[in-house]
């Protein structure tokens, strides 16, 4: 039965119940000239079709839309999206407005209008790159602390711990370099910032790295800097040349995991990735960004082995002493990095497959997911933005030639 309305509204999450907080990385660039560096899901309709979500190009803006993700993550057992959080360049200094924001749309336009918002927890990665906007001690203070307090944390879905909301930072390497160049100036900052919490009435702040390198030294002094743990945007892993065997894939991620362990059992956490491939930001002129993706080697699991990496990945995790940080929070790479090469969101090259193995590893598997798309359920026309390609037979050349690359 098609595009027969049996409701009138997206049917309600039937959520699976996590075995802990399992957070997603989210990349919120899907709005028509919200990403700036890029030409999101037009810059793939016409050579990469086969990076096409399964309800089709889509206005993230749109709160609908947001719903049927929240629905979609929900019921596999994601109760957290972590939102990249940029801050215009110009804005430093200065007191934070949303329309001071890049990307902003992911948790303003679409997930605070959204009706099943409530049911996601959410929180925020603030992005110190040096293309976005860093910040020294008084900017923290006086512009950053404030807006996010009163914007997100005191939302009752964003994600805390012992009422502590947690604040995510990636690329600390720009903080050092330009605002705190001795672990003390940036503690003295973060310990405020954590005071500042206290003031606006929670038991502190969490601050969390973005960082997968394994050494001891770096972990200390990251340690030495305030934040409270490290995590990954992913799994850290990178093969010496482009398409490795699978089991490959798999042992690596486990041996990285077990080394950042052994250094340090409490303040490290788990990302899983499933694959990477950014051909499409390799071969676009607005592509590198000093990401380096020109020199990135492309390499996959299958749904199926995407669950032996998180299923061995929970057996690493028990090992661990009560208080460690990877028993409270696991992290999945990634929801919707369409372009970047890296996503877990429902595609028409693998379906729900890699929802499917993390509801299956990381859930009590209690509720009945819907599989039902908007155009299955009379609901859709969310694309007002991008260019709809006749892609049918392309995708399946180009899909097939892929395929036979990885062999």
């Amino acid at each position: 039965m098609y595009n027969i309305k049996l409701t009138d509204y997206i049917p309600e999450p039937k959520p699976a119940t996590p075995k802990m907080d399992v957070a997603v990385h989210y990349y919120a660039a899907w709005k028509k000239g919200a990403a700036r560096i890029h030409n999101a899901f037009n810059d793939l309709a016409v050579d990469f079709p086969y990076n096409t979500p399964l309800m089709g190009y889509y206005d993230e803006e749109n709160p609908e839309v947001c719903d049927w993700e929240i629905k979609w993550a929900l019921e596999h057992g994601i109760n957290c999206f972590i939102y990249c959080w940029y801050r215009n360049l110009d804005n430093m200094g200065k007191p934070v407005t949303e329309n001071d924001l890049r990307c902003g749309h992911g948790i303003h336009e679409a997930l605070f209008n959204a009706k099943y918002g409530n049911m996601m927890k959410f929180a925020i990665m603030y992005e110190a790159s040096q293309r976005w906007g860093g910040a020294d001690e008084e900017d923290m203070l006086n512009n950053l602390m404030p807006f996010w307090t009163e914007t997100y944390f005191k939302r009752g879905n964003y994600l805390k711990f012992d009422n502590k909301p947690v604040l995510f930072v990636y690329n600390n390497a720009r903080l050092v370099r330009d605002f705190f160049p001795t672990p003390a100036d940036q503690k003295r900052a973060f310990d405020r910032c954590r005071e500042y919490a206290v003031k606006a009435g929670f038991a502190g702040l969490i601050i969390a790295a973005c960082d997968t390198r394994i050494n001891a030294d770096h972990h200390a002094d990251l340690m030495a800097r305030g934040f409270d743990f490290r995590f990954g945007y992913n799994a850290g892993y990178s093969p010496a040349a482009s398409y490795p065997a699978e089991n490959e894939v798999i042992e690596a991620q486990l041996n990285l995991l077990k080394q950042r362990f052994e250094i340090d059992p409490l303040r490290h956490t788990a990302t899983a990735s499933c694959f990477s491939d950014p051909t499409p930001r390799t071969t676009q002129h607005w592509v590198d960004m000093g990401y380096g993706f020109r020199n990135s080697k492309i390499w996959y699991t299958t749904p199926e082995g995407y669950r032996e990496v998180i299923r061995r990945m929970l057996a690493e995790i028990d090992k661990l002493p009560k208080d460690a940080w990877a028993r409270r929070l696991f992290m999945i790479d990634n929801w919707n990095e369409w372009d970047e090469g890296h996503f877990v969101a429902p595609s028409h090259r693998f379906g729900f497959g890699f929802l499917q193995a993390i509801r299956e590893e990381l859930t009590l598997r209690d509720n009945l997911p819907d599989y039902r798309m908007p155009q299955d359920t009379g609901f859709g026309g969310y694309n007002k933005s991008w260019i709809v390609p006749d892609f049918t037979e392309k995708c399946a050349r180009i899909l097939a030639e892929k395929r036979a690359a990885e062999k």
